[in-house]
This record gives C-alpha cells, sequence and structure tokens, in this order.
C-alpha cells in the first residue's frame, strides 16, 4: 500500500532523511521509533507532501506520490494525525465533523455514526468546545477527522504523548482495530511499548536513517532499540550489529485484536 524508496528530505538545505526505504501493506502496523531529533516527524511529513522531498520516491496504491503537494496526496487516501493534535480550540465536536472532505469517488467506510461507534467518549461531547476536551479526547477527534477523509493510509504522530496509561491504551485499541478493517498505519512513537503493542513491524530510526527493522517482539524489538540508540555505539557499527533482521510477519485478524501489550 506504502511503498518509501530511498528517500531524503530535509529543510532549508539541510538533509534530515538519509535514504529511508519501508514498506506498510494494507492492514498492518508499522511503528517508526526513536528519540526526539531522529527524524520521525520529518518522515511522516514528507510523506503527507508537507515536506518536499529531495530525493527517492513514495507510491500509495502503486501510484507516485513523489513531490505533489498535500491536498493532492490526501486525496490519494492519505491522513496524517499531527502531534499536538491540534483541533480547534472555538469549533464544538460536532462541528468540526463537518470539516472533513472525502476523497473523489470513494465509497464512505467511516461515516460520523460508524466513527461515533468506535470512538463513543466524543458521543458524549458533542457539544462542547476543542479547547473544553481532555488531552485524551482530543486525541481521539483528530483521529476521527482524519478517518472522516476515507484514509487508506494513516499517518500518527506519536499519537499518546502526554497521556495517561487509560487513554493510551485506548488510542493502542482504537490502532489495532483500524489494521483489522483494513487501513495502513504508520506510526512514529520514541516509546517501545506503544510499538510492541500493536506493530507488526518496527523500524529503529536514528539520525534520519533506519538502522533496523524487526518484527513487532517485545524482547527483539527492546535489544534493537537499545543497541541502535546507544550513545557510545558509531552508527555504521550499530547498523552492522543488527545486519540480521527478522522478517515481518503478515498481520493476523485475531491477534491485533486481541494480543496483550506488555
Amino acid at each position: 500500500m506504502l511503498r518509501v524508496e530511498d528517500l531524503r528530505a530535509g529543510y532549508d538545505g539541510g538533509t534530515v532523511l538519509h535514504g529511508i526505504t519501508l514498506a506498510v501493506p494494507a492492514g498492518e502496523v508499522h511503528a517508526i521509533v526513536g528519540h526526539n531529533g531522529a527524524g520521525k516527524t520529518t518522515l511522516l511529513h514528507a510523506i503527507a507532501g508537507l515536506v518536499p522531498p529531495m530525493a527517492g520516491r513514495v507510491h500509495v496504491d502503486d501510484r507516485d506520490v513523489s513531490g505533489l503537494p498535500a491536498h493532492r496526496i490526501a486525496r490519494a487516501g492519505v491522513a496524517l494525525v499531527p502531534q499536538g493534535r491540534r483541533v480547534f480550540a472555538s469549533l464544538t465536536v460536532a462541528e468540526h465533523f463537518t470539516l472533513p472532505r472525502a476523497r473523489r469517488r470513494s465509497t464512505p467506510t467511516w461515516t460520523v455514526r460508524r466513527v461515533l461507534d468506535l470512538l463513543p467518549s466524543l458521543g458524549r461531547r458533542l457539544t462542547h468546545r476543542g479547547a473544553q476536551l481532555s488531552g485524551g479526547e482530543q486525541q481521539m477527534l483528530a483521529i476521527a477527522l482524519a478517518l472522516l477523509t476515507q484514509p487508506r493510509l494513516l499517518l500518527l504522530d506519536e499519537p499518546t504523548e502526554g497521556l495517561g496509561p487509560a487513554v493510551a491504551q485506548q488510542v493502542r485499541d482504537v490502532i489495532g482495530t483500524l489494521a483489522v478493517d483494513g487501513v495502513a498505519v504508520l506510526l512514529a512513537t520514541p516509546q517501545l511499548e506503544l510499538a510492541t503493542g500493536r506493530a507488526r513491524c518496527i523500524s529503529v530510526l536514528d539520525i534520519g536513517r533506519i538502522v533496523a527493522t524487526v518484527g513487532g517482539d517485545a524482547d527483539r524489538a527492546a535489544a534493537a532499540l537499545v543497541a541502535s540508540l546507544a550513545p557510545t555505539t558509531p552508527l555504521g557499527a550499530t547498523a552492522n550489529s543488527i545486519a540480521v533482521l527478522t522478517q515481518c510477519r503478515p498481520p493476523n485478524t485475531a491477534d491485533l485484536l486481541s494480543r496483550p501489550d506488555d
């Protein structure tokens, strides 16, 4: 569904991403894990068209969207839930629901009713303004708005940032449900527990380079993460030490819904 090949991107002539290559099939959750400043947000923004690529290709459903403006990439079925949620403080939840525009020629899969079935807390807050919502409710609203555009690829930038454990678990559950529904999910997070809780594949991003890609097994992913972020290990040595990478398994519906979080 999503295929990124040798992607390079940055700001004001400076390179942040150095040859990123990854793939996310439909119905799979792929996590990008790395410390702050590793390039996670830049990667999602480059895929979404908010940061123009310097080199490389981005394909969505075998369509080359490299360098297209963000609104055209959105029409291709890509939705971004940005870090910090960014809902409108003065609009009610119900008013927010009137804003998204679905892709052309798409049969609505996600209606307001279905979104409220998935995120029932929003149904109890329809008349509340964005500024009156809790952080968790704002995150759910941001996800809801993305779903109402009928995405086939959902980009989530640190979706559990600043949330308590119970609300963070709700977000993890929603992510698993979306994958079961066939949505490809690419999420960026510094939190290994979020990645191992739902992702089938985990890529470790360090200084703009993917230094490891592993299956969503907690022990193996933890070892790769610790090795890749070790401050005393040169990047080249780190990559060599994890040269044998596990094959990411195809998604399993029952497992996505039921697997426990560590």
